[in-house]
């Protein structure tokens, strides 16, 4: 790794957890950060813009990558996704460790392009979970999500470490040891 902060890129299927773990992280830890992606979807209630996601129309999202401001971009389920490149090289810089969640696809870009990236890889413990957590949150689309769900399952071998989430206590124990691990293996301190 580089000398001051690393990169954590948490990803898996959508209702796994990874925003309730990475939160709840992100609150205990102050030598992290989050990255806050772009998007054109619309906002989901509860979540705030500049905090959950940066909320743009495609027209603004179109010119950021006309000007290589992302990192890298996707479009999932219709919808454009895409990763800042100098908010996280800016926090790498002031020594923090960056997170950022973000779809498999994605994920497995990043750690192409920079391959000293730490890939998470966080999963449900099994379909029928999956379903009621994506109910519970509202999702509209859910078949749509289940049908991604097989493919993203299919890339976990090709993440640095796998997190089932089957309790939340748990998962985020584990979650807090590789990062531990992580930051002991490349001299830096939480």
């Amino acid at each position: 790794m580089w000398s001051k902060g690393n990169i954590f890129i948490v990803s898996g299927p959508s209702g796994a957890g990874k925003t309730t773990i990475l939160n709840l992280f992100l609150k205990e830890d102050k030598n992290s950060t989050f990255s806050v992606s772009y998007t054109t979807r619309k906002k989901r209630e509860g979540e705030r813009d500049g905090i959950d996601y940066h909320f743009i129309d495609r027209r603004t999202f179109q010119e950021m990558i006309d000007k290589g401001l992302f990192i890298e971009w996707e479009e999932v389920h219709g919808e454009l996704y895409g990763t800042p490149s100098n908010e996280i090289f800016s926090n790498i810089e002031k020594g923090l460790d960056v997170f950022l969640d973000i779809d498999v696809k994605g994920a497995l870009k990043l750690k192409r392009l920079i391959p000293q990236a730490v890939l998470i890889f966080i999963e449900p413990p099994n379909r029928e979970e999956l379903l009621r957590r994506l109910k519970n949150r509202g999702e509209k689309e859910i078949e749509k999500r289940l049908e991604r769900v097989e493919k993203e399952l299919e890339a976990k071998g090709l993440f640095d470490y796998v997190i089932i989430n089957g309790s939340l206590d748990e998962a985020y124990k584990k979650f807090r040891t590789i990062v531990e691990e992580v930051r002991n293996s490349h001299g830096k301190d939480n």
